[in-house]
């Protein structure tokens, strides 16, 4: 069996996940790896067939998409050759994390793709989501549009949506509480968030940024570029984690028994609906239109978190199911 596995690279999520699924995937068959996008931290250790420019979003330094750099990463001539060089036929199983080219180049070829991400979710009209008149909205519907769909997120809310894929080197993590937060915000630049923390000196901060290449540390306040390995044991032993509206990062920080604040980006659609469902558990949430987030900060750190939540690991099954249902033979 030939199976084809298409993977945003858009931010750690998916390429954190795509490592916990391909061992899985590789039982199967022949498995190629596809990758689109230019924003990731995290790097897979398997060979990529095929590493394509795809579409980003490019991170800002004040909350949000970097709407001018993300225009100019874009390059349409190139995604449409991407697309038509694409040769799928000859695959009995493709698999796609919300990856565009490969999604638009099944479309043309009348090829059948499914869908395996935490965007597949949304097709569920029962998930929770704020009642927003959005671009994104059109965009998570079209932007790699497949023909069956199986999500994750934070709750099972359809029969199609499952709880969280949890690396299993998370789960393989002790958790403790050394008392310190650990900090991750890529669309923050860390000066501004040197200037917020230290305002709350009875706090350590570990904070990792995307938009700084050297550590260093001020007051109360320690600053490093982004590291998975360092992230990985700064939350394993932290009491809370402050960072965005993303699915994969909070999803471990939960089933680590974190406490848990997020800060949704501006203008992005899926975060706000991460942000919002998250809000109906009963956590804090920093809304784009917040000024002022001291308080909230200073308030969420001197509260317990109620809520627990339980992320069973079943992605074996999943991946089975999956394989037996939409593979051809």
């Amino acid at each position: 069996m030939k199976i084809l596995y298409a993977i945003q690279g858009t931010g750690n999520g998916h390429i954190s996940r795509a490592r916990e699924i391909i061992p899985l995937l590789q039982k199967y068959g022949e498995l190629d790896i596809l990758v689109s996008g230019t924003q990731a931290d995290v790097k897979l250790s398997q060979p990529v067939k095929y590493q394509l420019h795809g579409f980003s979003f490019i991170f800002g330094k004040k909350g949000g998409v970097d709407h001018f750099k993300t225009w100019l990463s874009m390059n349409l001539f190139r995604f449409r050759k991407d697309m038509m060089q694409l040769n799928l036929k000859d695959y009995n199983l493709i698999v796609n994390d919300f990856e565009p080219v490969s999604a638009w180049a099944c479309k043309l070829q009348g090829v059948d793709c499914v869908s395996l991400s935490h965007q597949a979710a949304f097709k569920s009209k029962k998930v929770p989501r704020p009642r927003t008149i959005d671009w994104g909205k059109v965009i998570l519907s079209h932007y790699a549009p497949t023909k069956y769909h199986i999500g994750f997120h934070f709750d099972r809310y359809d029969d199609f949506i499952y709880t969280p894929v949890i690396r299993s080197e998370i789960r393989a993590l002790e958790s403790k509480n050394l008392g310190h937060y650990t900090v991750y915000l890529p669309a923050v630049d860390d000066k501004r968030l040197v200037k917020l923390l230290t305002q709350i000196p009875n706090v350590n901060w570990q904070v990792f940024s995307k938009h700084s290449k050297d550590s260093y540390q001020e007051k109360n306040v320690f600053v490093e570029p982004v590291n998975n390995e360092k992230f990985n044991k700064s939350l394993a032993t932290c009491e809370g984690l402050f960072t965005g509206g993303g699915f994969e990062g909070p999803a471990e920080a939960l089933y680590l028994g974190k406490k848990l604040l997020v800060a949704p980006m501006r203008f992005q659609f899926e975060q706000q609906c991460n942000a919002f469902a998250l809000k109906k558990f009963g956590l804090p949430v920093i809304w784009g239109s917040t000024k002022n987030w001291l308080p909230i900060v200073k308030d969420w750190v001197a509260k317990p978190q109620e809520h627990t939540f339980n992320f069973p690991d079943e992605t074996a099954k999943i991946i089975d199911d999956m394989v037996k249902k939409y593979a051809r033979v």
